[in-house]
């Protein structure tokens, strides 16, 4: 009996872009699960069940930003079966989330541990030689440049790690909203919002302006928000896109654009010669020295 609700459940997941679990435990309770896509290791999904009175339940993916709920087919809910709901799907969101803060606080002190045990970059370290940029607040372990990641309270809460090839990895735990700052934030006429740490100091090198460097194109409007409500009035929030030019949709200007609507930020993208390669305001420098992109 309980395959007659468990299986339209499953299917509710599947209709919302999300592969559930082999096991569905139907007992009330908060459950984690991996997300089919997601790092391995990884458990984002969550999703509760109860089959008393009419079943029902809720599910959703931290990832994603996703959070629904599902009811069986059939009669109309009694006031009870609804409040018994309710209450389910309040419970399972309320520990979902402070598991996930949970999480968070412990990824946050290893960052912070790793970052405490680092040392001031190498202004020779391959990737800045490359990239054409100086340390500015970057610390070394090995062969890593740990690059910090704050909140709009200047907590740090997750490092990147960016090797001498350039290749980039973030540690898990928290990222939406982050950003990495350089330069001085104190009273700025204007601020400069971008994506990738290398861009922010191509930015704060030519410009002189303080840089939030968000990391991706999906935190901009997170990082350009906080921003806003951090610098009200007397600053000017200027997001500098990433031109991807040359994929699908451009999802840098895209989002870029969205931010600076959103924030009443203004807006730049970079704009190359004709044949020209690269995406971001690092290459359009490097492209000015005669150096190539890679």
């Amino acid at each position: 009996m309980s395959h007659d609700h468990i299986d339209p459940f499953r299917d509710a997941m599947r209709e919302a872009g999300i592969t559930p679990p082999d096991v569905i435990e139907a007992d009330g309770q908060l459950h984690r699960f991996h997300v089919q896509g997601d790092k391995a290791g990884s458990r984002n999904g969550w999703y509760a069940l109860h089959l008393d009175g009419r079943a029902a339940g809720v599910f959703g993916s931290w990832k994603a930003g996703l959070t629904s709920t599902w009811a069986a087919d059939g009669k109309r809910m009694s006031d009870t079966e609804r409040e018994a709901l309710t209450r389910m799907i309040e419970a399972a969101k309320l520990k979902a989330q402070a598991e996930r803060r949970a999480e968070h606080e412990a990824r946050a002190v290893e960052a912070r541990a790793e970052w405490a045990a680092a040392s001031p970059a190498d202004p020779a370290h391959p990737y800045l030689t490359r990239k054409g940029v100086k340390p500015h607040n970057l610390r070394q372990h090995g062969g890593l440049l740990i690059v910090p990641l704050f909140d709009s309270f200047g907590l740090l809460w997750n490092v990147q790690r960016i090797q001498a090839d350039g290749t980039k990895r973030f540690k898990p735990g928290r990222a939406g909203g982050l950003f990495s700052p350089i330069g001085d934030f104190t009273r700025p006429e204007t601020i400069l919002i971008c994506e990738g740490w290398a861009t922010g100091a191509t930015l704060h090198q030519e410009s002189g302006h303080p840089v939030l460097c968000a990391m991706n194109a999906g935190n901009l409007l997170p990082v350009a928000t906080a921003a806003r409500s951090s610098w009200r009035g007397w600053t000017d929030l200027v997001i500098c896109a990433d031109n991807d030019r040359f994929t699908e949709g451009n999802p840098g200007v895209t989002a870029a654009t969205a931010a600076a609507k959103a924030t009443g930020a203004k807006l730049i993208v970079p704009q190359f010669p004709d044949g020209a390669a690269g995406s971001d305001f690092n290459d359009l420098a490097m492209l000015r020295k005669g150096v190539r992109h890679e």
